[in-house]
């Protein structure tokens, strides 16, 4: 253990050398360097008390980003473009900085949009378009950070918690959007509240969120450091073959919520006009009743949903070192039948819809905090910004950004051939919307196949951290190897031993 004199030095972290490019999964590579490093940047030691303050400032901001993307749900482009560019910065400089750089930005351009008049459209199209910088900057690194705050078991419970936010966020943002719109005869007044909420949000990450050392959860503090380019990093994702299933699965998921987010309350008040439960909307604002039920099922679903996934996984990966690959893709083939009733029943019975609405969402969501939990364990510290950010861009690429746009151009094409009716316009987005259980199919075969691999990858993973291999039956359980000062060099040396022999 230190002594008195020794606990005034610096303790050294894990340096994680490049100059082999660290290939993927080699034991050889994993740890090529053992030197110290210090940065002025990033704090040592985080107690446990200021890392669950933390934590509950992050998911004050989460809930207040998805609050404000689904106010008015349109696609943000620079979200896309810019996700790259924030995982290489978040992997390399200050995080909490880049954190608070974004949301002051993210703030001024949502409140300013607010602001815009009708004849400046393309100025609104420019302001929500720099809100997704906020939002990428925020949403690619606040998992990094967490993942660095703890480990185990605990990390997976405090994902969940984090991911509940985004189901709750976005239910209110339905709720914030059409309420407030209702109240007070404008929509831009929607567009004011989460930015007022989110200077409080600012202050409390200035004071109260650390930047922890990367790699700090599994290294009792000290960190992890490596020195590598961007295209080492991509290549050693792409090699992951967990990370690119999971990645893949997790895009059709996107495809099939964002067009449900989209198009659903939209589906659900043409069928009431088509049962003549409602007489067609000819004159704004409409009827908000559908917009009101689907955001409050979207935040019980989600809450329900993420804490389903995420308690079977802490019940199962011990005894199934798969199991979060599988729930993932049980969740998706099991949600696949729930949306289809959902679509069919809708000119029948609009309580029946919702009830499968109900089923399906909780099987959809078990998915989200899952997903972000095998991100940081399979993906070394150092690369989880990257690792987020690359699938946070592909996700919604191929997935929400166009699947709101294709559901209602196979909706037109369906609907030029009857005539103009309110039954024909139901119909038409009724069968448009059979992609979104065939995208639910496609996600839980994805799912299936990172099962495969998720294994072999985590526990790879876990050797390029801690640089030994774990010989133990189950990889998964056994704690970070604690090292002091005094043994550190006769560690390295043995390493040595062991490579070359």
């Amino acid at each position: 253990m230190l002594t008195m004199e020794q606990k005034d030095i610096p303790i050294p972290r894990w340096s994680l050398g490049s100059s082999s490019g660290l290939h993927y999964g080699s034991f050889v590579n994993s740890l090529s360097s053992l030197t110290p490093k210090t940065e002025e940047t990033e704090e040592p030691a985080i107690s446990q008390r200021r890392s669950y303050v933390a934590i509950a400032v992050l998911c004050y901001i989460n809930l207040l980003n998805y609050t404000e993307r689904y106010t008015i749900a349109v696609f943000i482009c620079s979200f896309l473009l810019l996700a790259p560019l924030f995982g290489y910065l978040g992997d390399r400089y200050n995080r909490k900085h880049i954190m608070i750089g974004s949301l002051i930005v993210w703030l001024v351009a949502a409140a300013g949009s607010s602001f815009v008049t009708e004849s400046y459209f393309w100025l609104l199209t420019l302001l929500r378009g720099m809100v997704g910088i906020g939002e990428v900057g925020y949403s690619t690194i606040a998992p990094t950070i967490i993942g660095d705050l703890f480990v185990g078991p605990k990390r997976s419970m405090i994902i969940c918690i984090f991911y509940v936010f985004i189901p709750v966020g976005s239910g209110l943002g339905y709720i914030t959007g059409a309420g407030v719109t209702a109240l007070t005869g404008d929509w831009r007044w929607a567009l004011r509240i989460t930015p007022i909420l989110g200077v409080v949000g600012l202050f409390l990450l200035v004071f109260l969120c650390p930047n922890p050392p990367r790699g700090a959860a599994e290294t009792q503090g000290e960190g992890v450091s490596v020195k590598s380019s961007y295209l080492e990093d991509i290549k050693y994702l792409l090699k992951n073959k967990t990370y690119v299933w999971s990645t893949l699965g997790l895009t059709a998921t996107a495809f099939l919520s964002g067009a449900l987010a989209f198009w659903m309350p939209t589906f659900l008040s043409r069928a009431r006009v088509n049962q003549g439960l409602r007489p067609p909307c000819v004159k704004e604002p409409c009827d908000s009743t559908d917009s009101y039920i689907f955001g409050a099922l979207t935040v019980l679903t989600g809450i329900l949903g993420a804490c389903l996934g995420s308690g079977l996984s802490r019940w199962l990966r011990d005894k199934f070192p798969k199991a979060d690959s599988l729930i993932c893709a049980a969740g998706l083939l099991g949600a696949a039948p729930s949306l289809f009733l959902t679509i069919f029943l809708a000119p029948i019975s609009i309580p029946a819809t919702y009830v499968f609405i109900f089923f399906g969402g909780i099987l959809i969501s078990m998915n989200w905090a899952i997903m972000a939990d095998m991100l940081l364990y399979i993906v070394i510290p150092t690369r989880r910004a990257t690792a987020e950010a690359l699938q946070i861009s592909v996700a919604h690429l191929l997935g929400d950004a166009g699947s709101p746009y294709l559901v209602g151009v196979v909706s037109e094409a369906i609907s030029k051939s009857k005539p103009v009716s309110a039954e024909s316009s139901f119909g038409s987005l009724q069968y448009s919307l059979l992609l979104c259980p065939v995208a639910g199919i496609i996600s839980g075969l994805l799912y299936s196949l990172s099962s495969l691999y998720i294994i072999e990858d985590r526990k790879a993973a876990a050797q390029l951290v801690e640089g030994v291999p774990r010989q133990q039956k189950d990889p998964f359980s056994e704690p970070p190897i604690e090292l002091n000062n005094g043994d550190k060099s006769n560690h390295e040396n043995n390493l040595s031993q062991n490579i070359e022999g």
